[in-house]
């Protein structure tokens, strides 16, 4: 199972970035455990300046705007 956190506010893109990552982990089969890191001192813990930010398995992958589908595929394939 991957652990991935989206780091932001709760905005807009923070909730799309949470549900393209849902969908794609659905589509490849993988479970995930998907945690919305909201507290701007955890955030800023992981060095990201920019949101939404994306964690997986304790690893930052993505930092401001929306991520692709296929950036998510491979975060998650990997």
């Amino acid at each position: 199972m991957k652990q991935v956190k989206v780091l932001g506010s709760g905005c807009k893109n923070c909730e799309t970035t949470a549900r393209i990552i849902t969908e794609q982990a659905q589509q490849l089969g993988v479970e995930i455990e998907l945690e919305k890191v909201t507290d701007m001192a955890q955030i800023m813990g992981y060095g990201v300046m920019s949101t939404p930010g994306v964690v997986v398995d304790g690893q930052v992958v993505h930092a401001g705007g929306l991520p692709s589908a296929a950036d998510v595929v491979k975060w998650l394939a990997a």
